[in-house]
């Protein structure tokens, strides 16, 4: 995943390159206008001692050509070749050139009067060890400004940031139960005013639906328990009664074991609509729970003309509520054995984990990655596609991995990791 840095990182690298380009910019444009004047000044130079030389000349015919560490003057009649220049120079027509002799870039300035050719040439040698050095100094700067701007964006950054960082410990650490009130009296009415005060009103629903999943929790814990109750009540009095038939006593015996199975579903669901898990009294005791779990399905496995078989490899125990442990043990065994017809079931307790597998349809390789979503229902399920997304929230909330492994036909495994 692309790593984000932090917003006084990204407003710094924002004042460093701000600063690096307009450095950059400055530096090019001053660059440009030094080389152009710099071009300028030999022409300049060159014209100028050209004519002041002719002038001389025009007065003193034994004057002698200009002869200086940049400068180098040549003399002769038109159509001879002054002595000693060079052979790229003594084609060139008259005005003005630029040409390399032996490696040395010059300007040169050619003209001819009263029959006699005048040529300067001006080496740029020098001028272009100066403007390399005048390079370097631009870029030191450039480099400087953009160390500065760079200084100067963390520490704005630093003054700009306090605020939203203030604001995100406040929030961080706000309880839902009892928000605390981020705006003041003297809160600015700027962005970041706005967005505590945005804070502040959000907490405040926040805290009201928060009081209201309370008091719907609590009740629905008294107004099912107590029902629940007096159902298993009943059908325990019932099953008493000699003169129930086998078939009526089977039906007392389902009815009692759907109120047992509601009642330990309503206490899994209200312990996951609490915001933390409460702390346990002791170690749950899973091989007892998986136990009774596959003597629960026998007769559901019976039906379906199926094997159930559990082999405890461990001894279990766990940090963990019961009802929420029974809850993902029973729907992996009531999957396993509901999608098995006339074919083997079997349950493996590990020390680490709990591995279900069965001999049935398997699950299709479009829906393996959909069976947790809520309300998911397959093409071959008969349930109502909330007891695998039941499973994985209590498995992300224990911090718990659950795996499935299947193909269609060929049955599947489900393994379920305590330890991660």
């Amino acid at each position: 995943m692309r790593q984000r840095h932090s917003l006084r990182f990204r407003v710094a690298a924002a004042f460093a390159s701000l600063g690096a380009l307009l450095s950059l910019l400055f530096a090019l444009g001053i660059l440009v206008a030094t080389h152009d004047v710099s071009n300028r000044l030999m022409d300049q130079t060159l014209k100028e001692e050209l004519d002041d030389y002719m002038a001389r000349r025009a007065r003193n015919p034994q004057s002698l050509p200009p002869h200086t560490a940049s400068l180098r003057g040549y003399v002769a009649a038109v159509g001879t070749p002054a002595e000693g220049i060079p052979a790229a120079v003594r084609a060139l027509p008259q005005g003005k050139h630029e040409i390399v002799v032996d490696g040395v870039p010059f300007r040169v300035a050619v003209a001819e009067r009263d029959g006699e050719r005048y040529t300067i040439m001006f080496s740029e040698e020098r001028q272009r060890r100066r403007e390399q050095r005048f390079l370097a100094y631009l870029i030191a700067g450039a480099l400087l400004m953009t160390l500065l701007a760079a200084a100067g964006g963390f520490w704005l950054a630093a003054h700009v940031i306090t605020p939203v960082t203030e604001l995100a410990r406040a929030v961080s650490q706000a309880s839902t139960e009892n928000p605390p009130r981020l705006t003041t009296d003297d809160q600015l009415h700027d962005e970041i005013g706005e967005l505590t005060r945005s804070f502040d009103r959000y907490f405040g629903r926040l805290a009201a639906f928060v009081e209201r999943e309370r008091a719907f929790a609590a009740d629905a814990s008294h107004e099912l328990r107590t029902p629940l109750a007096v159902i298993r009540g009943a059908a325990e009095v019932l099953a008493e009664d000699p003169r129930l038939t086998e078939a009526q006593a089977n039906r007392v015996s389902r009815i009692e074991r759907a109120a047992a199975e509601m009642s330990a579903l309503t206490d899994a669901l209200l312990l996951l609509a609490r915001e933390e898990n409460a702390p346990v009294e002791e170690p749950c005791d899973c091989v007892q729970l998986v136990r009774k779990s596959v003597e629960h399905y026998l007769t559901l496995a019976a039906q379906r003309h199926s094997s159930l078989d559990l082999v405890v490899e461990a001894q279990v125990r766990l940090d963990v509520a019961p009802a929420l442990f029974s809850i993902v043990v029973d729907n992996l065994v009531r999957n396993a054995v509901a999608h098995t017809e006339a074919g083997r079931v079997s349950v493996h307790l590990y020390a680490d984990r709990l591995v279900v597998s069965d001999t049935g349809i398997g699950i299709e390789a479009e829906e393996i990655g959909r069976v947790f979503q809520r309300y998911y229902r397959g093409a071959a399920s008969g349930g109502s596609g909330i007891g695998l997304s039941l499973v994985k929230r209590i498995c992300d909330r224990q911090g718990w991995q659950i795996e499935l492994v299947s193909r269609s036909g060929g049955g599947t495994s489900a393994t379920l990791k305590f330890i991660v």
